[in-house]
């Protein structure tokens, strides 16, 4: 490939990299859609007692496709390596637009789970496969840029289902809203036509004329034949340097910062509505707050990395998960409304880059042979927080404790503080300062 292309050459290229990281946007989009319908349409599911629903059982419901992501987020890179990442994308959105219409038309609550966990499984496998694709198809000195970008998408999809709910749930009833989930379906032909395959995928393949054809055209730098994939032994020995010497303390404590993170992630974006429902709001109000919270949300994932910059990605995730603690403690209390949007606005803010940071200071901290595993095992792990958080908030307001569940999830996030806090601590000594905000990957 051209190492000085022209300037219509590299013009053409930067459009058609825009293309590609677009039609992952979108993608991603839908993602937040169909992840976040579930907690914009449950005030109402538990109002009217659809399915005989409770409290637990709508815990339960929700970690369902927590439970569905982790696998789906577990077995994305073995599949990805033997179909490509592209046919892995579409097979996903067709996967949780499917689950979608069968949510929609469920007439029991083991049928909604089924779809709820389907939904998961898509949903698990798309993000990181999403952000592997604007990795490679970023524009020359972006990628940091383009991955923050490529997150706001995830909550642009959360503000969407609050409004799909507001305006169908009344007139038409929440099937409706799933069924809105079920429209991505229409876009995984334009996903499968002019997305382009992965650069690392076809270098791993040994179809190097291919993939630099593709990286001239795009304008992108060309993989290098040694990010390829791994043997089974390569991984065996990568995770087994995780708790090698005193590194299994270090190890730990990122994993449990990880899982208090996702708990707090996923339990208040189940639950948030139902709970500032409990506190007395109205119906519009609590779906409301779903939307300031994920604007707050993407307004964090512009700028955490930039702080991360400037202060320590370690440094900004304990200062995060703690001020986040504040806020999900505060919404605990009835405020006036103008100070509740303003706190559910920086409470989101804070939440999602306070997990991203954990994944940047994992990456930043690893040996550059090991970072993949650290950060793909610390996400993992993370998962099964995910899979708690809905069904803890659940058991709380079955309990009669709505009130607690704030608390509950505040808590998380000081021990979030804490681990982190600790791991930083630990390896403050033997690491010298680096670019964070290249590291910036999916809380989700």
């Amino acid at each position: 490939m051209s190492s000085s292309p022209s300037p219509s050459l590299s013009a053409r290229g930067s459009r058609l990299a825009l293309m590609v990281v677009g039609l992952c946007w979108l993608a991603v989009l839908f993602d937040g859609l169909d992840m976040f319908i579930y907690g914009s349409v449950l005030p109402h599911l538990l109002e009217t007692k659809t399915f005989g629903l409770t409290a637990d059982t709508a815990g339960d419901l929700g970690s369902y496709a927590t439970f569905g992501m982790l696998i789906g987020a577990l077995t994305a890179g073995t599949v990805a390596d033997r179909i490509g990442r592209k046919k892995l994308m579409v097979g996903c959105v067709v996967l949780f637009s499917l689950a979608s219409g069968l949510c929609a038309m469920a007439g029991s609550v083991e049928v909604f789970g089924l779809g709820r966990t389907l939904a998961g499984v898509g949903l698990g496998g798309l993000l990181p496969t999403a952000i592997s694709m604007v990795s490679d198809y970023a524009p020359r000195g972006r990628a940091a840029l383009t991955i923050g970008l490529l997150m706001t998408a995830h909550h642009a999809g959360g503000i969407l289902s609050a409004y799909v709910a507001k305006w169908l749930i009344d007139p038409v009833g929440w099937r409706a809203a799933f069924w809105v989930c079920v429209l991505p379906l229409l876009f995984a032909p334009v996903l499968a036509k002019f997305l382009p395959e992965s650069l690392s995928f076809l270098v791993a393949k040994g179809r190097a004329e291919e993939a630099r054809e593709l990286a001239t055209r795009y304008d992108v730098e060309l993989p290098s034949a040694g990010s390829g994939k791994k043997t089974a032994a390569d991984r065996w020995d990568a995770l087994t340097n995780l708790f090698r010497g005193g590194e299994w303390i270090q190890t730990l404590l990122y994993w449990l910062a990880s899982f208090g993170g996702l708990l707090l992630v996923y339990g208040v974006a189940t639950w948030l509505p139902t709970l500032m429902r409990a506190e007395g709001y109205e119906l519009a109000n609590a779906l409301t707050f779903v939307v300031v919270f994920n604007l707050g949300g993407i307004v964090g994932m512009l700028v955490a990395g930039r702080a991360a910059d400037r202060f320590g990605a370690p440094r900004i995730s304990a200062i995060w998960f703690a001020l986040t603690a504040a806020g999900v403690f505060l919404l605990s209390v009835h405020m006036p409304m103008s100070v509740t949007m303003i706190v559910v606005f920086l409470t989101g803010v804070f939440l999602n880059s306070a997990q991203t940071m954990i994944y940047a200071t994992v990456s930043i901290r690893s040996n550059p042979d090991n970072r993949a595993t650290a950060v793909g095992w610390t996400s993992g792990m993370g998962r099964f927080g995910a899979v708690f958080g809905p069904w803890l908030g659940g058991q709380l307001l079955a309990a009669g404790n709505g009130d607690f569940g704030f608390t509950a999830f505040a808590l998380a996030g000081l021990s979030s503080m804490v681990f982190i806090g600790i791991a930083a601590l630990r390896s403050a000594k033997q690491t010298a300062p680096s670019d964070s905000g290249q590291n910036l990957v999916s809380a989700h």
